[in-house]
């Protein structure tokens, strides 16, 4: 406020100095053009002069802004472009989350057309076609996305993404290949990569990755078991019999605690004739913690020493005498060993715990064998009754 009084204070001590000024000028101008003759105050001169130059300055400034006004309707409609590429990217990225993938692919080619980040809206673009199956339309906007070079990361994990999702998982691993060849450890190109490895059966790559990604903590305990327990399973399923002892070995010993993985390498034992370590296996697993579930392989080991399995699985019948299934494997090698009496009291008190469909057929083979035909078609009709 008290600069604009000092500007008004000003202007006006100007206006009075020039008007005092222009009082005491008594000069004037002679503009001598034969045969004309004019003379005029220096005062009205000096109006005159000023006034022509403002009107000269004036009509050129209006000519300059016709000259001009192509080169500025090119920006304006530049900046209005801009301006709709800039929201239709905006709104292509909230569309894409939205789930409305056929929208969302329209507000990305308004937003490559307009120049605004191109690369990224075609990133969106692609994985909104690919969101609707259109694989045709996805791998267009992955071309164009291939020229801009600063994206090749962006571009790369979603063509592996992408890939993963169609089944193609040997193009998705080259993919991943080349993202992580600089030496770095994406986590994200990880976890793709252990889809993929469990899509082609690597089983000896799955575990790499889940190895990893624990490093990483990327994955939790909970979350990595299931994962390294199909790896094992499928590798112990694929190995070379001569080859067993030494994968075994080579395993961490917190792998080798896993009930299903002891269970598929006892399996892989007795394919490949190897009962005997078959069953110190299961043992030594069992008395490390005991795990119901592989008692039917253990009664199952084929070959010599049953009486000795059955004086084994009878002292562990003490520390659990409820077990249904450490009742059902001792019935069954009683009766492999044609302990007819001790194999039907076993299996009944197997019934007796937890009624079940296996050990009424195992009854009913018993009392076949050992000619009561009423029994025997009494267990299989309650087997055949269960469900």
């Amino acid at each position: 406020m008290v600069r604009l009084l000092l500007w008004l204070l000003g202007l006006c001590a100007l206006a009075v100095g020039l008007v005092i000024a222009a009082r005491q000028n008594d000069g004037f101008v002679l503009i001598q053009w034969s045969p004309w003759r004019i003379e005029l105050s220096l005062n009205l001169f000096i109006v005159s002069l000023l006034l022509g130059v403002a009107l000269l300055y004036s009509v050129f400034h209006f000519i300059d802004g016709l000259m001009r006004m192509p080169a500025r309707a090119a920006r304006y409609r530049a900046r209005q472009r801009r301006r709709r590429a800039v929201t239709a990217l905006r709104d292509a990225a909230r569309l894409y989350f939205e789930g409305r993938y056929g929208h969302a692919q329209r507000s990305a080619r308004v937003a490559v057309e307009g120049g605004e980040s191109p690369g990224l809206a075609a990133l969106i673009g692609a994985r909104a076609a690919h969101a609707m199956r259109e694989q045709t339309q996805a791998d267009e906007w992955l071309r164009q996305a291939e020229r801009f070079d600063e994206l090749k990361t962006a571009r790369l994990m979603t063509e592996a993404d992408i890939l993963t999702d169609r089944r193609e998982f040997s193009e998705a691993l080259e993919r991943i290949d080349v993202l992580q060849s600089g030496g770095q450890r994406h986590v994200a190109a990880l976890r793709l990569a252990m889809r993929a490895r469990r899509g082609l059966a690597d089983w000896s790559g799955l575990l790499r990755v889940v190895r990893l990604l624990q490093k990483h903590r990327a994955l939790t305990p909970e979350q990595a078991a299931p994962v390294r327990r199909q790896a094992h399973l499928g590798a112990l399923h694929d190995l070379d019999p001569a080859e067993l002892d030494a994968y075994w070995k080579a395993l961490p010993a917190a792998e080798r605690e896993d009930a299903q993985v002891v269970r598929a390498m006892a399996e892989a034992l007795v394919a490949a004739g190897q009962t005997a370590q078959a069953r110190k296996l299961i043992e030594s697993r069992l008395e490390q913690g005991w795990e119901s579930s592989l008692l039917a392989l253990y009664a199952h080991t084929d070959g010599g020493d049953a009486l000795g399995r059955i004086a084994k699985a009878e002292a562990w019948l003490r520390d659990h005498p409820d077990d249904a299934e450490l009742l059902l494997a001792l019935g069954r090698l009683c009766r492999t060993q044609q302990l007819w009496g001790k194999a039907q009291s076993y299996l009944e008190a197997a019934l007796a715990v937890q009624p079940s469909r296996v050990v009424h057929v195992e009854l009913a083979l018993l009392a076949e064998h050992l000619e009561r035909p009423e029994k025997a078609q009494a267990h299989f009709r309650a087997a055949a009754l269960m469900r």
